[in-house]
């Protein structure tokens, strides 16, 4: 079998590419991988292996479609990771999440179509949900995106949808929540908290920290990806969860005693325009259907990222100087 991988220099990405080369997931031992980065400031080369039998590396731009039409003949599916992922980042600078998550996601599934790729995995996000006071989000709830990112992502979901609907590929969405592990870039809640406090410096909590998310271990997300790829239905939508539902602030205090910190050590900061509250998903779908199930739980999996990123500061150290 052989896979193109956008996106896969990335966090998530790499994560499931490294799983799929060393053999971790069903029938994998012998699955040719295929990266297609365009290695922006989010992607790293050093996140893949350098050389290896049944890898290769493309560097380039999944909105260049000459490109697409030379690279993704002869793969038998697509797993669409490669998108612009920082909230932040899509409220000042929204054109690039338009450009890369909906534009490059139509130009991935047309080329697939042409193709006669036999599968495309198309990974999202729980964001395209928007917020909730109580209860959980089913795959049937409706999309009220909140940011420019959740947005963005919400219209490539349709996208993908109109591609099977119109077309028949075989499209498979799936919908996670908030990653963590190795390899995630600093900008990101966890690492960024994690990388200022190794280096003395004060962390920045949102208003008054209360906003809830729910936390998934990139490992048990990637497992659950290659389920859905292997075991799921065309056209449907697989929510994956973490199981583990923190405010903001518990969070913070939970990364203040694994890494020896104080309370002093918190700067509230204004709340980001349209901050979404909660984040709460239902996940049983894939548990029933595929048999999905998390293996890591928040305190394991919080302390071995601590770990990680104290024993790899080559990894963040210029990012956060």
């Amino acid at each position: 079998m052989r896979i193109l991988v956008t996106g896969g220099a990335g966090f998530i990405g790499s994560h499931y590419v490294r799983e799929v080369l060393a053999g971790s997931y069903p029938e994998s031992d012998d699955v040719r991988v295929t990266v297609l980065d365009r290695l922006t400031y989010a992607g790293r080369r050093e996140n893949l292996p350098a050389e290896y039998e049944r890898f290769a590396f493309v560097h380039g731009d999944i909105c260049d479609r000459g490109l697409l039409d030379r690279i993704v003949p002869g793969h038998d599916a697509i797993v669409h990771f490669a998108a612009e992922s920082h909230v932040d980042r899509s409220v000042t600078a929204p054109g690039e999440f338009i450009r890369t998550n909906v534009t490059g996601t139509q130009q991935i599934l047309d080329a697939a179509l042409q193709s006669g790729v036999d599968r495309v995995l198309h990974v999202s996000t729980d964001e395209v949900y928007g917020s909730l006071e109580t209860g959980t989000w089913t795959e049937a709830s409706p999309l009220l995106p909140n940011s420019p990112y959740a947005a963005s992502k919400a219209s490539s979901d349709l996208v993908a949808r109109a591609y099977h609907r119109t077309h028949g590929l075989d499209v498979r969405v799936t919908r996670c929540s908030n990653n963590y592990g190795p390899y995630q870039h600093p900008e990101k809640l966890i690492p960024n908290f994690v990388t200022r406090l190794l280096t003395g410096r004060p962390v920045p909590l949102y208003g008054d920290g209360g906003n809830v998310r729910e936390w998934l271990h990139v490992d048990d997300h990637c497992r659950a990806l290659h389920l859905v790829l292997a075991k799921g239905r065309a056209g449907e939508i697989y929510n994956i969860g973490g199981g583990s539902g923190l405010s903001n602030r518990d969070m913070t205090g939970r990364l203040l005693e694994l890494l020896g910190a104080d309370w002093d050590m918190v700067r509230h900061v204004e709340d980001r325009p349209g901050h979404d509250f909660r984040y709460a998903i239902d996940d049983s779908k894939i548990r029933e259907e595929l048999g999905y199930a998390p293996r890591w739980s928040i305190g394991s999996g919080l302390g071995s990222v601590v770990d990680w990123y104290r024993d790899h500061p080559e990894f963040w150290r210029a990012e956060v100087s």
